[in-house]
């Protein structure tokens, strides 16, 4: 793509980064038959190529965002299908974060959108305040069909039909001494979202990884990652998170050492594997964030490394959501796959597992019909398979998924548990 940016325009890093990635999209429009929403809505504008278009115009022009880009940028749901098809290598996951910050700095969104993602930023990203608004939906339900019926409040509405209708039990995270374990030391990501939904994810994950022999760090002082409020383009509020995590785990990486930093929400992992990137032009912080980004794996590619042993075969057939964060995100498909095959299970793929479910962080919430559409095509398709249960490797889907289908789903690392040793995932037991 030819670009006509000034001197003066590229002498910003960002615009320079963003108009690289601009020359490379070829306009093949092989984007488009993996994008979700081109698929959904047909429209042009709604497609990778589309966007890049709309940013390229924006940005060229150095003019702030309007309502049409923030329209179609709003839309994209950052699943990066597109950079998996993408002949041409086109970094689109960069472009469309810069395309981010640039609205949400030069573009006044309506008052209601403003309040509802200040709201969404305000509390996410904390357990203990994650936790009271999930208690005050759980009181709130019913009247998510009135606010549903008034277009600006229908994120609100959204919000009270994901939230659990009960609260999450807390398991026990017992952790053997030191002496016990011999075969690794890693730090584990506790997150925000994550442990406030399912705090069983992480209580597996430590199972397994201790019976394992590996030792888990619990340094503290770590938190959000910063992924839900980079994908609103809230950059800062993005990056200090990033800053003091980098802080809590170089303490601990110095203290006594780290194989490797452990993330089991892929949405999560793909962020936090972009640290070196994010903080490239902090001359405080980019080599450690580079060193962050290098040691950070997902579950199953450090489970993958232990070559757990192979069990018999057991009666239970599984539907393999691939998260999008993880296979288009992080490239990381057939693992999961493979640690549940190894494990026993009969493990199926259900058809268009390249599309999003539609969850996407806070997308299921501020596009609550598109993300609705998105969720019966993959369910149905889910269901096609005839699954006794469903696995996936990120908190997002498995809300997302559940909130449509009676098919009990759970994360990859606690059916690896059971398999291994652990007790049964409390949802097969439902």
């Amino acid at each position: 793509m030819q670009t006509s940016f000034t001197p003066a325009q590229l002498s910003d890093p960002h615009v320079a980064e963003s108009e690289k990635i601009l020359r490379r999209c070829v306009h093949c429009g092989f984007c488009t038959a993996t994008c979700p929403t081109y698929v959904t809505l047909g429209n042009e504008l709604d497609s990778p190529r589309g966007r890049i278009y709309l940013i390229k115009d924006m940005l060229e022009n150095d003019r702030p965002a309007d309502r049409e880009v923030v329209t179609h940028i709003d839309r994209c749901l950052s699943c990066l299908a597109c950079t998996t098809t993408c002949p041409s290598g086109v970094d689109y996951m960069h472009l469309i974060d810069h395309a981010r910050v640039h609205i949400e700095q030069t573009y006044r969104r309506p008052l209601a959108d403003r309040l509802i993602r200040s709201l969404l930023a305000a509390v996410l990203p904390y357990p203990a305040r994650f936790r009271a608004a999930l208690a005050l939906a759980r009181v709130a339900r019913p009247l998510a069909p009135l606010l549903r019926r008034a277009a600006p409040l229908a994120p609100l509405a959204a919000m009270l039909d994901l939230a659990p209708r009960h609260a999450a039990k807390r398991p026990e995270r017992a952790v053997p001494p030191d002496s016990a374990l011999t075969r690794g030391r890693v730090i584990l990501l506790e997150g925000c979202a994550q442990p406030t939904l399912d705090p069983g994810i992480n209580a597996a994950t430590v199972r397994l990884l201790t019976r394992f022999g590996v030792a888990i760090a619990t340094p503290k002082g770590e938190g959000c990652c910063g992924a839900l409020v980079h994908h609103m383009g809230r950059e800062q509020q993005a990056l200090a998170f990033a800053r003091r995590n980098i802080d809590v785990w170089m303490r601990e990486i110095d203290a006594g050492g780290i194989d490797a930093i452990l993330i089991t929400a892929s949405g999560c992992g793909t962020t936090i594997k972009d640290y070196g990137h994010m903080l490239r032009l902090d001359p405080l912080y980019a080599e450690k964030a580079a060193k962050i980004s290098a040691l950070a794996q997902d579950i199953t590619e450090y489970l993958a490394t232990l070559h757990l042993e192979a069990l018999p075969k057991r009666d239970l057939v599984v539907a393999y959501h691939s998260a999008c964060s993880l296979q288009h995100g992080q490239k990381i498909t057939a693992l999961p796959k493979l640690l549940l095959k190894t494990a026993g299970f009969t493990v199926r793929d259900p058809a268009e597992g390249h599309l999003c479910c539609g969850s996407a962080g806070t997308y299921n919430i501020l596009q609550p019909d598109i993300s609705a559409t998105l969720r019966r095509r993959k369910v149905k398709n889910i269901e096609a398979t005839k699954p006794d249960v469903i696995a996936a490797g990120n908190i997002g889907c498995l809300t997302q998924i559940a909130s449509a289908t009676a098919i009990p789903i759970v994360h990859t690392v606690e059916l690896l548990d059971w398999a291994y040793g652990g007790p049964k995932p409390l949802k097969l037991n439902s």
